[in-house]
């Protein structure tokens, strides 16, 4: 059964930089992830930079993300895939964010936003019989 979860859960309200929980990624069959990342609230003059990061312990992240996700402004949707199948020794995931206003001083940063995972299916390395005749 393929992987899904959420890295950022939907509906949180982030207020100043931070991370997410770590999650066990080792029972992947294909180690690729379909990433939504949707923003629900933001005010202006203001943005968010999400990133994920991998760790072969769980503790030792490194200095660089697996994946940067485009720096937002506004509400909407954005997706990305995270192919792991380069980095095996990757057993644990996170995802990372830095909030950034400017402008008026107050209020603080604030977005509303969730990171969705959900693991990519294999591909069959043969087309289905019945669908292999029918595209003669």
């Amino acid at each position: 059964m393929a992987m899904e979860f959420d890295l950022i859960p939907q509906g949180t309200l982030l207020q100043e930089n931070g991370q997410g929980e770590t999650v066990d990624i080792q029972a992947s069959s294909t180690r690729t992830f379909y990433c939504t990342l949707l923003i629900r609230e933001q005010i202006e003059q203001e943005s968010v930079d999400v990133s994920i990061w991998g760790s072969a312990d769980g503790e030792n992240w490194g200095t660089q993300p697996l994946l940067k996700l485009p720096q937002q402004f506004y509400r909407g949707e954005t997706r990305a895939v995270l192919e792991l199948t380069l980095v095996p020794e990757v057993n644990f995931i996170r995802a990372g964010w830095n909030l950034n206003r400017w402008g008026r001083v107050a209020p603080l940063p604030m977005f509303v936003l969730g990171l969705h995972l959900a693991e990519v299916p294999a591909m069959p390395l043969h087309a289905p019989q019945s669908q292999a005749s029918a595209a003669r």
